[in-house]
């Protein structure tokens, strides 16, 4: 009898200007990594569909490497169908380039300024709380500088998410974290604080508590 499957989004993803220049983010991939190790301890199989990191995924996952947003959510859509449920670990870039370049952009002497229009990227986080089925779920990040609480509440109605997990810039790169979960009526139900591996562990816990997980 084959295990019920989370799928988890991890890392940052890279919008390119020119083949060597890209936007980004310093999202590492760890609280991702964590969570896939957390979810297969408590009995789940795992897909995970990863941006450009250098952390070590679980060898027991199912590994799927992106770069771009757009590759990202296809990726997603591709396998949510065969998933109970989301969590949107990863840090997408909300916007890309609107054009690419074939080759380097180079400077222009004399001209001390470049202008770059961007345009936004498919939320995936919002599509999949609009596929989502009445026994599916998914569990947003939200990473906040001011009004945590109130910007994460409305990002979880807005992505029609079942839990969000809120968390601060000290988060990025770094092996501890302090979150917050938020339910689906905006009630903080728990605080957590500790390595990246208990707090995975913790969230997966409330999960299971507060969740349909199977």
């Amino acid at each position: 009898m084959s295990r019920p499957r989370i799928l988890i989004t991890s890392g940052p993803t890279r919008e390119h200007l020119d083949p060597v220049r890209y936007l980004s983010n310093a999202s590492s991939g760890q609280m991702g990594s964590c969570l896939a190790a957390a979810a297969l301890d408590a009995g789940y199989d795992v897909t995970i569909v990863s941006g450009p990191v250098d952390v070590n995924y679980p060898s027991d996952a199912e590994v799927i490497r992106v770069v771009s947003t757009a590759q990202m959510r296809d990726a997603v859509v591709e396998h949510w169908a065969g998933c109970v449920g989301m969590i949107a670990a990863a840090a997408p870039a909300d916007f890309r380039p609107k054009s690419f370049s074939d080759s380097k952009i180079k400077k222009v002497p004399g001209k001390s300024e470049m202008t770059i229009q961007l345009v936004e990227n498919p939320d995936i986080l919002a599509e999949v709380g609009r596929m989502k089925s009445g026994n599916q779920w998914t569990i947003g990040f939200a990473l906040e500088t001011e009004n945590g609480i109130e910007r994460a509440t409305a990002k979880l109605d807005r992505k029609n998410c079942d839990l969000i997990i809120l968390n601060g810039v000290s988060a990025i790169d770094s092996a501890d974290n302090s979150v917050a979960l938020i339910d689906s009526t905006g009630t903080v139900v728990q605080e957590i604080s500790g390595s990246k591996t208990e707090v995975a562990e913790a969230i997966l816990k409330a999960a299971i508590e507060l969740l349909p997980l199977s």
